[in-house]
């Protein structure tokens, strides 16, 4: 045994031979306001005539007391105030306080901290860095408003990397206001002598000073947060706006679009146009492609649906003014002059913060109470050797083709990717689509890939799967991509190349570094539950804040971004992303909410599996569409859904009512109970809760219930 192991196992057995010892003794039993009360005068007596021995006896004890976390502090701080008065008991219970609760800081650090370290150190890195940037705050949040009793702070709080003098005199402030608030009650107990004075105004006056003492010390706390992040900084007197969007895609149009409803005066700033990712190179063009894609790929296959051939013939240059006829009429949904009508000021022009309240924008200086930054995202370029020597396309430059690329290596297997590797293998592109992981769709379920992978393989798409990407070789005719798989150089050749590997926020060149705003390990901005930056006047949504990049997440965060920065302190809204669903546009679609399998699994938690497969549904079968399934997630025992997966045609027209069930606790039982239109392919999601329903049928009352029937039948 190490000498290191043998002290710890030491300092471990003397805090519990203590607790043993204050427990079997029963010493709790002169820790309560009754004994304090009958013990009063003669305790008063005492301690007037042996002061100091008192006092070293009362912070002794207390110390212990701390020291142990047992029961009893509340009551020895009032007979500090009892015994010694405000200011003697007040200096006394701070520094015993303290002192105790940094003993049993440095036992808990010296017996568990490294051990915890060692084992968590992944999931700890993130607490770690915001301990050792903004410990001594965090903790005086903690001692100021004690959201968990003062021994949980204690013992966590020795697992961080915090040093021991940070955490000795923030706990001696932060605990010093609560302190003082309950040593002055206990100077007006000291004067209870009948029922009577229990009314007393200065004994009813302390003890609402403690009701209200954690709004006021949360008051204190937002001014001394305040202070620091803002040090610095002017506050303008006057604002120009209540509120300014920086970005016009889809979180910041919401935004504007709740600030104007309401009558706030708003600026909308935008560089680019309006509409943002989503109109112009995201959502509503890869749909429009996808759609036509999918009339090529029902033409080509007619035989499929009853008719022995049926011509299609396709002018790529067509197909594109196609996509641009779509975007030009869903454009003024999104369009200045909307906007404009509604009292938004749209300024076209950069954006970049000089304060937290100021925006320059068009040689301009505007300034408003709060801000919100929507300022969206851009395609995700590695740096792999030579890929700028070869004209590489992304999701935002591959609108601009007007010739159908004649052999197309697709770089990135995720939505992006394998939405545009069926549409271009459709339109007659000859595709490679290459995935460094071991399947197509890696976050979703792996039955979900590979059932996408038999699709594309099915449409002539080479689906190359466990493949990394190495570099680009410029050739007359394009390129290759070589990448390396199982240890070997695999090159593909290509026409041109797409670069569909997600999606980075767009963070630089808003004055955002410079101002001081946080962003997290991913490079996203930082924020919090109600979308605040480290300014709290300062909100983020879309996908600048992450942590899903959908155009309905960014609307969604949008609304609280927007409510919160125009109406708080007064009241703010937290984000809720319990059910958060998305779909992959591909055939099959890959349609999610929730957990899935995999990790509902990685959780830990009581689960189970309820699948239906599509092959056997009515209406897929009528469509020759029978292929899929819906996949349920549910609580062991229980119809309580947990997450849903559903693979499949129109399978993002299907996930809405699982999306319903889980926002409002419905379970599987619900759905079984629900009428659903015959024949249509929601009556998937009901007979998927009657596979679930028939593996939790209670099989003793059936067997009652067929001898009862036997019985009746004589």
């Amino acid at each position: 045994m190490t000498s290191k192991l043998a002290l710890r196992l030491a300092v471990a057995a003397v805090f519990v031979l203590a607790l043993v010892a204050f427990f079997m003794l029963d010493l709790q039993q002169y820790l309560n306001l009754a004994t304090l009360r009958e013990q009063r005068d003669a305790l008063l007596s005492w301690t007037s005539e042996h002061l100091l021995l008192a006092l070293g006896v009362y912070v002794g004890v207390y110390i212990v007391m701390a020291a142990l976390s047992v029961p009893g502090a509340a009551v020895l701080t009032l007979a500090g105030g009892a015994l010694f008065g405000v200011l003697t008991g007040t200096v006394a219970v701070s520094f015993a306080s303290t002192i105790g609760a940094t003993l049993v800081f440095l036992a808990a650090r010296f017996l568990f901290r490294d051990a915890v370290q060692q084992r968590f150190r992944k999931r700890l890195e993130r607490i770690n860095r915001g301990v050792e940037r903004d410990g001594a705050f965090y903790l005086l949040a903690l001692r100021l408003v004690p959201v968990f009793p003062f021994w949980v702070i204690n013992l966590v709080m020795a697992l961080t990397p915090i040093r021991t003098w940070t955490y000795y005199w923030v706990s001696q402030l932060g605990m010093l206001p609560a302190t003082v608030v309950y040593v002055n009650a206990g100077t007006q107990l000291a004067q209870v002598d009948s029922v009577g004075d229990v009314l007393s105004p200065g004994l009813i006056g302390a003890f609402v000073l403690l009701g209200l003492l954690p709004l006021i010390l949360r008051w204190v706390l937002r001014i001394l947060q305040a202070r620091k992040i803002y040090a610095g900084h002017r506050k303008p007197k006057r604002f120009d706006y209540n509120l300014i969007v920086v970005g016009a895609g889809s979180a910041g149009l919401v935004s504007a679009y709740i600030g104007a409803t309401v009558r706030a005066k708003v600026a909308l700033v935008e560089k680019n146009r309006m509409g943002g990712d989503c109109l112009n190179t995201g959502c509503v063009p890869s749909k429009a492609l996808i759609r036509t894609a999918r009339t090529m790929a029902e033409a080509r296959h007619s035989r499929r649906y009853g008719v022995r051939r049926m011509e299609a013939e396709l002018d790529f240059g067509e197909v594109m003014e196609r996509v641009r006829e779509v975007i030009r009429r869903i454009e003024p949904h999104d369009s200045r002059e909307r906007y404009e009508n509604m009292g938004v000021e749209v300024i076209e022009a950069e954006a970049r913060l000089v304060s937290p309240w100021e925006v320059e924008a068009g040689g301009r200086r505007i300034s408003a109470r709060s801000i919100v930054l929507a300022t969206g995202a851009e395609p995700l370029v590695p740096p792999i050797d030579g890929i700028e020597s070869v004209d590489y396309l992304t999701s935002d430059t591959l609108w601009d083709l007007e010739e159908l690329p004649e052999r197309l290596v697709v770089l990135g297997g995720g939505p992006i990717g394998s939405e545009l590797t069926q549409a271009f293998a459709r339109l007659g592109s000859g595709v490679t689509v290459v995935e460094m992981a071991e399947r197509l769709l890696p976050r979703e379920d792996p039955a979900a890939g590979e059932l996408l992978r038999e699709h594309l393989a099915a449409e002539d798409v080479e689906v190359a799967t466990g493949h990394k990407a190495l570099r680009v070789e410029r050739t007359a005719d394009g390129g290759r991509l070589v990448c390396e798989h199982e240890g070997r150089e695999v090159a593909f050749e290509f026409s041109r190349l797409l670069v569909a590997l997600g999606r980075r926020t767009r963070t630089t060149g808003y004055g955002l570094e410079e101002l001081g705003v946080r962003t997290d390990d991913s490079g996203r901005l930082d924020v919090d539950g109600f979308q605040r930056t480290n300014f709290p006047n300062i909100y983020v949504c879309g996908d600048a804040a992450g942590p899903y990049q959908f155009t309905h997440v960014a609307a969604h965060q949008a609304w609280s971004a927007a409510v919160n920065a125009l109406i708080s302190p007064l009241w703010s809204f937290k984000t809720d992303y319990r059910v958060i669903p998305w779909v992959t546009f591909t055939d099959p679609e890959v349609a999610r909410v929730g957990l899935s399998e995999a990790e509902a699994g990685e959780r830990e938690l009581d689960f189970e599996v309820t699948t239906y497969g599509l092959d056997d549904l009515d209406r897929a079968i009528a469509d020759s569409a029978d292929y899929g399934f819906v996949k349920v997630i549910t609580q062991t025992g229980k119809d309580r859904i947990l997450g849903a997966t559903i693979v499949g045609a129109h399978a993002g027209e299907m996930l809405p009512e699982f999306v319903l069930a889980m926002k409002h606790g419905l379970g599987l039982n619900k759905l079984l109970g629900t009428i659903h239109v015959y024949p249509t392919f929601s009556e998937a999601n009901k007979f998927a809760a009657g596979e679930w329903k028939k593996a939790h049928q209670p099989e003793g009352a059936l067997r009652w219930a067929g001898r009862f029937f036997t019985w009746r039948r004589g």
